[in-house]
């Protein structure tokens, strides 16, 4: 099948809870399905989402706050609405495997029991959540396994898998947990592959737009090919990184470059210092991308960590995505915790394919 020559239904509508920059309700938007609204608690997505998504509002609320029917006379949506889709990919640290601060993160874990008291509410004829694979694993404590016992008994379809987002068009390697609800037909809906996997060559590099650069440049541009700076003794660092997928072995046995905390410690942490392969997908984008300490961001041949647009390529962002906030960190964070727009726009897909013809 040929996802690009699918076109949505102009009646196919979308309300986009913990929406950040964008990612999801982009992707959406995309495969034609109009987006109403994003629901976000934090103030500085509002800029870039409202560049980016046409006629959605950007309602800035801590959902803990917002009514059911304050949305609905707000949005002036209606209940039992077949062709409304509630899209809910709440902040997910509580259930990251990454995350060492839970107590930070301790509200986050209810989120999802806050998004279903609007899905019982509205009844909409689609559903999708997005997050990370430990809210499957801990589907009791999360709400997931109560959410999906509900869905099903109120004759929902269900679709729920851990999927890789590189076998969805996305050059990345990200496992993610996905949700596809549908009371439309009787059909399980799920997100469309895409017919050959993207690697970071397919998308970085010269030949790809993305003139070299150094540590600490600065793009005033909308095209944000910024790189976060580095000590000189970070840089001689880099320099010993093999090209193509080195890490830092390249510099473990000189003195006066290896870091005290991996003496001894070789096959611990690799991927810190370490360089991406051009012909593999790229690791997981986390919001700390810009930096070559936290994890294997550093670019295939240059001495630098990726820049702001590089990781915002990696995550499936158009270049003509832009992207406001007041630093490098705030607006990396924004890259980082998106859902990548091409995946959304292919799970998108596939619900238009399910409604065509059944509404």
């Amino acid at each position: 099948m040929d996802d690009n020559c699918i076109q949505a239904p102009s009646h196919l509508k979308a309300i986009d809870f913990f929406c950040g920059g964008g990612g999801m309700s982009y992707g959406m938007q995309a495969a034609g399905v109009r987006v109403i609204a994003g629901i976000d608690s934090e103030k500085s997505c509002q800029d870039t989402y409202l560049a980016n998504i046409q006629g959605a509002k950007f309602i800035n609320c801590d959902v803990f706050e917002l009514s059911e029917h304050k949305l609905v006379e707000e949005l002036h949506v209606q209940r039992n609405d077949d062709n409304l889709i509630l899209i809910g990919c709440s902040p997910c640290q509580y259930w990251s495997i990454i995350n060492t601060d839970k107590k930070r993160s301790e509200q986050s874990k209810s989120l999802l029991k806050e998004f279903s008291r609007f899905v019982q509410y509205l009844m909409p004829g689609y559903v999708v959540v997005e997050n990370v694979p430990g809210v499957l694993r801990r589907k009791k404590e999360s709400g997931l396994e109560a959410f999906i016992d509900w869905l099903k008994a109120h004759n929902y379809i269900v679709h729920f898998e851990i999927h890789n987002t590189h076998d969805f068009g996305v050059p990345q390697n990200r496992k993610r947990f996905t949700l596809i609800a549908s009371r439309i037909g009787n059909e399980e809906v799920s997100p469309i592959k895409a017919s050959r996997k993207l690697t970071v060559s397919d998308v970085l590099g010269e030949s790809n737009g993305f003139p070299k650069v150094e540590a600490g440049n600065i793009d005033k541009s909308s095209f944000k090919h910024s790189v976060a700076n580095v000590t000189p003794v970070t840089l001689r660092r880099l320099k010993k990184v093999s090209k193509d997928g080195g890490d830092r072995l390249g510099f473990a046995d000189d003195p006066d470059l290896q870091l005290p905390c991996f003496i001894g410690k070789d096959n611990s942490f690799k991927d810190t210092f370490g360089r991406l392969w051009w012909d593999k997908p790229s690791p997981t984008i986390t919001t700390k991308f810009y930096s070559v300490s936290n994890g294997r961001f550093v670019h295939p041949d240059e001495n630098r960590a990726l820049s702001l647009r590089e990781g915002a390529t990696l995550q499936s962002f158009p270049k003509s995505f832009e992207f406001h906030g007041s630093s490098m960190e705030t607006i990396a964070r924004q890259i980082g915790n998106a859902v990548p727009p091409e995946y959304s726009r292919r799970i998108a897909l596939a619900i238009i394919e399910n409604s065509n013809g059944k509404l």
